[in-house]
């Protein structure tokens, strides 16, 4: 195969695994970084190293796990290289709140600000499961964790934002 069909093959591997995911890659790095230029910076890096590496991907099955945790690698590539600054979500403009969907229905704000109060450990494992639609296999391997350790996780996150939600809906516990 001549160097050039080689590159035309790597560039259409490339278009039909890889490039159908972009959105749900800055979704996801959004969630992450809370910042579209950073979200589009990492995705950019990430498609760059997943188009350079795309002859390791063994399984087309795992594409989307294998994506995911080169995003969430990028992700922390970026405060390795430098510390960025931070911004209360609560400050955030009008522009800067309609991209994570704001709404004028409370209950969805205040589950918004529950799941952005978690800790990392616990909103990681919820966002992938809830807005990529991971299984917690697929939770495990891209985060590297045991399956065990994923739904604990899961389980922890549900139960702090059921405590945290609860008294804002007007929900007595038992």
């Amino acid at each position: 195969m001549s160097e050039a069909s080689a590159s035309d093959a790597a560039t259409l591997r490339f278009e039909r695994l890889v490039a159908p995911w972009r959105d749900d890659l800055y979704r996801y790095a959004f969630w992450l970084c809370r910042d579209p230029s950073l979200a589009d910076d990492v995705v950019q890096e990430a498609m760059l190293r997943a188009f350079k590496s795309l002859g390791s991907l063994k399984d087309e099955a795992v594409v989307k796990t294998w994506l995911l945790t080169i995003v969430r690698r990028e992700h922390a590539r970026v405060y390795e290289r430098k510390r960025l600054d931070t911004r209360d979500i609560d400050d955030l403009s009008a522009a800067e709140a309609a991209l994570i969907a704001s709404s004028e229905d409370t209950d969805i704000e205040d589950m918004r600000k529950a799941i952005f109060q978690l800790d990392e450990e616990y909103r990681e494992p919820l966002v992938l499961q809830v807005l990529m639609g991971l299984t917690t296999a697929e939770i495990a391997e891209a985060l590297e964790l045991k399956q065990g350790a994923v739904l604990t996780r899961l389980h922890r996150a549900r139960k702090k934002l059921v405590d945290r939600v609860s008294p804002a809906l007007g929900i007595v516990k038992e």
